[in-house]
C-alpha cells in the first residue's frame, strides 16, 4: 500500500507535472500570436491614421489656395477695386473656418516715385487711414491696402506696410507674378508676432495669388496674401484626426532647399510607430511626420496577451492541480473557471459607440427614416421625418396611419390607401422608389409633397420589417409646375403673331393687292414680330428680375416718379382723355434705381392703361406709414379696380384679373414687381381705392441717414460683362413691354392699321417730354 500510494504520488506528480509544462508552452505561444497580431494591427492602424492626416492637410492646404484663387479671380473681375469690393470679395474667407488663418490682404506693386499718388488713390477707395511706410533703399514697394482679420484676437489689421523687406513673402510675391499661379512662401515669423515673447512665437508662411485682368492682354494688378501660423494650423487640422493619439510635425523644404519646422504637435505617450510623407503646398513641398505610441492606439493597446497569459498560466495551476488530486484520488474534483477577457468588454463598449453613432447620423440626416416591424410597430423615426410628417407621436396600427399622419395620394385631395403606402409595400417584400405622398395635418396646414423610398429590412436586422426614406419634394414639384405653365403660356401667345405673320406673308404672295394693302399686311407682321419679341424679352426680363446684380445706393422717388409719369403720359398723347397725376412729396430710399424705376413705371403704366373706354387716366402718388427705417409707396388710381378673389394672385405669374381680358398685357408685370421689391426686403400689396380704382403699396428701406442703418446690409454687388448684359436685356425687355402695354385698344385690334405713327405701341417713345401744366399736380 505504501510502494502503491508512493508510485500514484510520484505518476500523479509527473503527470501533473506535463500537464503543466504543456499548458505553459501553449500559453506561451498563443500569447507569441497574440502580441504579433497585435503588433500588424498597430501597423494597420497607424498607417490608416497617417493616411487621414496626410489627406487633412492636403485638402486643408489645397482648400485655401482654391478660396484664395477664387478671392483673386472675383477680385480681377471688376475695373476699379475698392473697399467695399476687397470687403465682397474676401467675406468668405472669414466663415470658410480657416485654421490658423491670421489674416488676408490685398498688396500693390508700388515704386517709390508712385508712392503718394497710391496713398491717395487707395485712401479714395476706402482705406481712409492708410499710410504707405517704404522700405528705404528699395525701388519696388509691396504694400498691403485692404486688410480683412481672420482672427478676432490679432487686434487691427497692418496695412501700409511694405514687404519688400522681408525676404520670405516679398520672394512668394514675385514669383507669383512670374508663374501666374498661387505660390507659398518660406517660412518666417509673422512682422505682427515679432513683438511677443519667444516662446509665444510661430513659424509662419503666407499664400499668395496673383490677381490679373481677363482681358485678351491680361494686366497684373496686385496679389491676394493670405498669412497663416504653423503650429495653429497643423494643431487644429490634427487634434481631429488624431484623436490626441498622433504626434506631428510639419517641415517645409525651403527655396534654398533648407528645411525649417514649421509646427509641432505632441501628445501623451512614449511613440515607436512613424510615418513621414510629402506635403505638396502651391509651388513648395513640405513633409508631414507622424509618430504614435502603438499601445495607445485604437485596438493595438489590448491587455488581451497579458489576460491570456495570466489566464493560460492559472488554467494551467489549475489543470495540472486537478489532474494532481484525481491522480493520486486525495481530493474531489472541483473546478472553478472564471472568463473575462478585454476583448468581450471592448466588444461591448464598441457596440456602445456604434449605436450612439448610429443614433447621431439619424438625428443628422435631412431626410427622413422610418423604421417599422413585421407588425406595423414603429421601431425608430429620426426627427426629421417627425418634421416632415407634422406630428411629434409615432402611428399606432398601420390601419390608423392615413387619418393620424393625414396621407393623401399625389392630388392632395385622395386618400392613400393602406396597400399603396411605401412601409406596407416593403413589408410584403417590395421595394419602391419615388412614391409620392401628400401629408397634411395640424402640424403640416398647408401640406408637403414626399417622395417615398420604401426597402425591406435587411435580414441581417434580426427581424423582420421594413424601412423608408422620405424628402420633401414640394419646391419641386411647384417649381415644374411654373415650368409647365411658363412653356404653356409661349407656345400660346407665340402661336397668335405667327398665324398672323404666316396669314399676311400667303395673302401678300398669293395676291399683293394695291400698295396701301401690301403696306397694311407688312404693318400687321411688323407688329406681330415685335409682340412676339416682346413677350420673349419679357420673359428674359421675369427670369432675370431675381438674379440681376443691384446697385444699391440712395435715390430721390419724387424727380424719378414724376418722369415715369411724363414718359407714360407722353405714349398715351393723341389717343384718348390727356392722364391727370398728382405726387406728393414723398422721402428719399435705398434701392437699385433701374429696379425701382421698373417698379414704378408697371405699376403707373398699369394706372394709366386699365381705365373704362372714355376714362380720364389717374395716377395718385403719395407716402404711407411704415416701420421705422422703411419708406412705404402708395400708386393709387380710379381704373376698373380688381376683383377680391383675384387679389390674392395678382402677383402671381401669368395670373390676369378678370376683367382684364379686353387689354394687353402677359401677366408677368406685376409678377416682375414682386420679385424686385422682395429682392430689396420689402414688401408689396394691393387693396381697393376708397374714392374707386385700386391702390399698390410697397415698401423699400428709407435712405441710410447714418452707419447704423436698417438697410446699410443690402451691399452694391459688383457687376461684370454677363451681369452688365442680363440688365440691359431687363431694361431694353420692360422699356418696350411698356411700349406695347401702353395702347389702349384689346387684343390684335388695338394695333394701327396704317404706317406706324404716334399711336403704334412699337413706334412710341418712352423719353418724349410733357409739360406739366398738361396735368393735375
Amino acid at each position: 500500500m505504501t510502494a502503491g500510494r508512493v508510485r500514484s504520488r510520484w505518476t500523479g506528480s509527473a503527470l501533473a507535472a506535463a500537464v503543466v509544462l504543456g499548458g505553459v508552452l501553449a500559453t506561451l505561444f498563443v500569447v507569441a500570436g497574440l502580441r504579433t497580431a497585435q503588433h500588424d494591427g498597430s501597423q494597420r492602424v497607424m498607417d490608416q491614421r497617417a493616411q487621414m492626416a496626410l489627406a487633412a492637410v492636403r485638402a486643408e492646404t489645397d482648400r485655401y489656395r482654391t478660396l484664395l484663387e477664387t478671392t483673386a479671380a472675383g477680385i480681377a473681375a471688376g475695373d476699379e477695386l475698392n473697399w467695399a469690393d476687397f470687403d465682397l470679395a474676401s467675406a468668405p474667407l472669414a466663415s470658410a473656418g480657416l485654421i490658423g488663418a491670421v489674416a488676408v490682404a490685398y498688396v500693390v506693386p508700388v515704386t517709390t516715385a508712385q508712392i503718394p499718388a497710391a496713398q491717395a488713390h487707395w485712401r479714395a477707395a476706402g482705406t481712409t487711414d492708410l499710410t504707405l511706410r517704404p522700405e528705404p533703399g528699395r525701388d519696388d514697394h509691396y504694400f498691403p491696402v485692404f486688410t480683412r482679420l481672420l482672427n478676432e484676437q490679432d487686434g487691427a489689421g497692418r496695412t501700409g506696410t511694405d514687404l519688400s523687406g522681408v525676404p520670405q513673402p516679398a520672394a512668394a510675391l514675385r514669383a507669383a507674378e512670374e508663374t501666374m499661379r498661387p505660390t507659398v512662401s518660406d517660412t518666417y515669423v509673422l512682422v505682427r508676432d515679432r513683438g511677443l515673447p519667444a516662446g509665444r512665437q510661430q513659424q509662419s508662411f503666407v499664400f499668395a495669388a496673383p490677381v490679373w485682368t481677363r482681358a485678351n492682354d491680361p494686366v497684373f494688378r496686385g496679389w491676394v496674401v493670405l498669412g497663416l501660423r504653423g503650429g495653429d494650423f497643423l494643431a487644429g487640422v490634427l487634434d481631429t484626426v488624431s484623436q490626441g493619439q498622433l504626434d506631428g510635425s510639419l517641415v517645409a523644404v525651403n527655396s534654398d532647399g533648407s528645411r525649417a519646422e514649421v509646427a509641432r504637435l505632441s501628445v501623451p505617450g512614449d511613440p515607436d510607430l512613424s510615418r513621414v510623407d510629402p506635403v505638396p503646398v502651391a509651388d513648395h513641398v513640405w513633409e508631414l511626420g507622424l509618430r504614435a505610441d502603438s499601445a495607445r492606439l485604437p485596438g493595438a493597446g489590448s491587455r488581451l496577451p497579458v489576460i491570456v497569459l495570466t489566464g493560460g498560466l492559472i488554467l494551467t495551476g489549475l489543470l495540472g492541480w486537478l489532474v494532481l488530486v484525481l491522480a493520486t484520488g486525495r481530493a474531489r474534483a472541483r473546478a472553478r473557471v472564471e472568463q473575462a477577457t478585454a476583448e468581450l468588454r471592448a466588444a461591448e463598449v464598441e457596440s456602445r459607440k456604434q449605436a450612439g453613432l448610429l443614433g447621431a447620423i439619424m438625428t443628422t440626416l435631412g431626410d427622413g427614416v422610418s423604421v417599422v416591424d413585421g407588425d406595423g410597430r414603429v421601431l425608430l423615426e429620426n426627427p426629421a421625418a417627425r418634421r416632415l410628417m407634422g406630428v411629434d407621436d409615432v402611428g399606432g396600427h398601420p390601419e390608423t396611419w392615413q387619418e393620424h399622419y393625414g396621407a393623401y395620394r399625389a392630388d392632395g385631395v385622395t386618400p392613400m390607401p393602406l396597400e399603396e403606402m411605401p412601409l406596407i409595400r416593403a413589408l410584403h417584400g417590395e421595394q419602391t422608389d419615388g412614391v409620392e405622398v401628400f401629408i397634411r395635418n395640424a402640424g403640416r396646414p398647408d401640406g408637403v409633397l414626399l417622395s417615398v423610398d420604401g426597402r425591406p429590412l435587411d435580414p441581417s436586422a434580426g427581424l423582420r420589417g421594413a424601412v423608408a426614406v422620405s424628402r420633401d419634394i414640394t419646391d419641386l414639384r411647384r417649381y415644374e409646375k411654373d415650368l409647365a405653365i411658363f412653356a404653356g403660356v409661349v407656345a400660346h401667345d407665340l402661336k397668335a403673331p405667327l398665324a398672323i405673320v404666316r396669314g399676311h406673308c400667303e395673302l401678300a404672295i398669293e395676291d399683293p393687292g394695291d400698295e396701301q394693302e401690301l403696306r397694311y399686311s407688312l404693318s400687321r407682321i411688323i407688329r406681330s414680330v415685335d409682340r412676339m419679341d416682346t413677350l420673349i424679352e419679357t420673359l428674359l426680363a421675369y427670369s432675370t428680375a431675381r438674379d440681376a446684380p443691384l446697385r444699391i445706393g440712395d435715390v430721390a422717388l419724387e424727380p424719378l416718379i414724376r418722369e415715369v409719369l411724363q414718359e407714360r403720359a407722353a405714349a398715351l398723347r393723341g389717343s384718348g382723355p390727356e392722364p391727370e397725376w398728382s405726387v406728393e412729396p414723398l422721402p428719399a430710399v435705398r434701392a437699385d434705381p433701374a429696379m425701382l424705376r421698373h417698379v414704378l413705371d408697371n405699376l403707373i403704366g398699369n394706372a394709366f392703361k386699365y381705365v373704362r373706354p372714355g376714362a380720364v387716366p389717374r395716377a395718385t402718388v403719395t407716402s404711407g406709414v411704415a416701420a421705422p427705417g422703411w419708406a412705404q409707396i402708395e400708386v393709387s388710381d380710379a381704373g376698373i379696380g380688381i376683383p377680391d378673389p383675384d387679389k390674392a394672385r395678382i402677383f402671381e405669374s401669368f395670373h390676369r384679373a378678370q376683367g382684364s381680358a379686353a387689354y394687353a398685357g402677359t401677366g408677368l408685370g406685376l409678377a416682375i414687381c414682386q420679385r424686385i421689391v422682395d429682392r430689396h426686403g420689402g414688401e408689396i400689396g394691393v387693396e381697393d381705392n376708397p374714392g374707386g380704382g385700386t391702390r399698390f403699396h410697397f415698401t423699400l428701406p428709407a435712405a441710410a441717414v447714418g452707419e447704423d442703418d436698417t438697410m446699410n446690409h443690402i451691399p452694391a454687388e459688383p457687376v461684370g460683362d454677363e451681369d452688365a448684359e442680363v440688365r440691359a436685356a431687363l431694361d431694353r425687355a420692360l422699356a418696350e413691354r411698356a411700349a406695347v402695354l401702353d395702347s389702349r385698344l384689346p387684343g390684335m385690334g388695338a394695333l394701327p392699321s396704317a404706317a406706324p405713327s404716334s399711336h403704334d405701341p412699337a413706334a412710341a417713345r418712352l423719353h418724349a417730354p410733357v409739360p406739366d401744366h398738361q396735368h393735375q399736380d
